[in-house]
């Protein structure tokens, strides 16, 4: 099994550049299955996940193939009677946004139960409301869904939680379905923006982008085109956790620093600052982490919430780096009631963390952390990263296994670390 062995307490420094967004990468492929015309899209991350969603395409009929180290064409000219791939599908959260897609082209589907990151119980309802909602006949059976519709029609929908693929789930029906749709308490997050735009390229009419209301007139059909992804969000705000904790100089470039505001605000809690340099954010080393107390010189809390509150995503991160500050600190995960459950793994390593709940953590720092060369397990793509950050922090070596679950999300990412100085080896066997 594939292992990372990392010798941690090093400085690093130098540029890096993020890699495309995977959030907006695997909606983006499903997307394709609803134009006949040929697709080229850049900056699509070379990962686990995007790798899976490609071969599912490829299973379906979709024409596919590479074009640069970033960069595909796909063409869905003709979409293949059968069924997604029931291992493949199984393996990511996202093939569920082939559903939308092939009603539209098609008028029905069977989808096994998606796979992904077992951070709690992910519902899937609201995607079968709003597909519903839009015309759509579901049957549940204990290990699929099927999903039948002749004509979706345009709908008024309010979904009932602001998940951001239930969203695109909508979305993607709605593009096609005879009518207008709206679609309330939508999320707005920068990678449901870049679907939202992908499609307008390609002739679909949708309005309200960024906002929690999205119009949207159907079309018969969609066009080809060329399109590029933004930088992956999950990873600019990983390398400034990574910058603050080892207390390097770092460049990050292209990072869309707009997008990082309420990032600035929940690590600022732990006394992280950085510049932003035009499109770029530059982290300054040898900060002195210090929790900022509210008010009163109250604990303070950092939370998730939805876009543009604080990513849950981050969660991870943010703990690790609370570990490095001094002071007390909240950390409440609001969404997934298993993401903190690598807290043990940091504990083991010498934090101190107090795992109050399923959701909470209060976190006591700083706190000098040690290798852990009996290894860490990876348990999802954001802890595995957050493990991998708290190993280059910590002192001694460490070893990760089931990296598997990091290259799902983050491409190249000991190559990368690498060119800033890091001291971190793929071990193969």
């Amino acid at each position: 099994m594939d292992h990372f062995v990392i010798e941690g307490g090093q400085r690093l420094s130098g540029s890096i550049t993020p890699a495309g967004n995977k959030n907006a990468a695997l909606p983006l492929l499903a997307a394709t299955l609803l134009s006949d015309q040929p697709i080229r899209l850049h900056n699509i991350p070379l990962i686990g996940d995007v790798l899976t969603k490609i071969a599912l395409l490829q299973r379906l009929g979709v024409r596919v193939e590479r074009d640069g180290p970033n960069s595909w064409n796909l063409c869905a000219e003709a979409v293949d009677a059968c069924e997604p791939d029931v291992a493949l599908a199984r393996k990511i959260r996202t093939s569920v946004l082939l559903a939308g897609p092939l009603l539209a082209r098609r008028g029905y589907v069977s989808l096994p139960r998606p796979g992904g990151d077992m951070i709690g119980r992910r519902r899937l309802d609201t995607h079968f409301h709003a597909l519903e909602a839009l015309g759509a006949s579901i049957e549940v059976t204990p290990a699929s869904f099927v999903l039948r519709a002749d004509q979706l029609q345009g709908a008024d929908i309010f979904l009932d939680e602001m998940s951001v693929t239930g969203t695109e789930q909508a979305v993607l029906a709605a593009v096609l379905a005879e009518g207008s749709s709206t679609i309330c308490n939508a999320a707005s997050e920068p990678h449901v923006q870049d679907l939202c735009h992908f499609l307008n390229h390609l002739g679909a009419r949708i309005s309200g982008i960024g906002t929690n209301t999205l119009q949207i007139e159907g079309v018969s059909r969609l066009g080809g085109g060329e399109y590029t992804i933004g930088p992956d969000f999950m990873e600019v705000a990983s390398f400034i956790g990574l910058a603050a904790v080892t207390r390097s100089n770092l460049r990050i470039v292209g990072a869309r620093p707009r997008e990082h505001r309420m990032t600035r605000i929940a690590f600022g809690r732990l006394g992280v600052a950085w510049a932003d340099d035009g499109d770029d954010i530059v982290v300054p080393a040898e900060q002195e982490l210090c929790v900022r107390n509210d008010m009163h010189n109250a604990i303070p809390t950092i939370a998730s919430s939805p876009w543009p509150g604080f990513n849950p995503d981050l969660i991870s991160i943010a703990l690790v780096m609370a570990t490095q500050a001094e002071g007390t600190v909240l950390i409440h995960e609001k969404m997934f009631e298993s993401r903190l459950f690598f807290v043990d793994r940091l504990i083991g390593m010498g934090a101190r963390i107090v795992l109050c709940d399923p959701h909470r953590a209060v976190v006591v720092g700083p706190s000098k952390l040690y290798g852990e060369p009996e290894g860490l397990p990876s348990p999802d793509i954001r802890a595995g990263m957050a493990l991998l950050i708290a190993s280059l922090c910590a002192r001694g070596r460490s070893v990760i296994y089931n990296i598997g679950q990091i290259d799902r999300g983050y491409e190249r990412i000991d190559e990368r670390l690498r060119a800033l100085g890091a001291q971190i080896e793929r071990v193969t066997g």
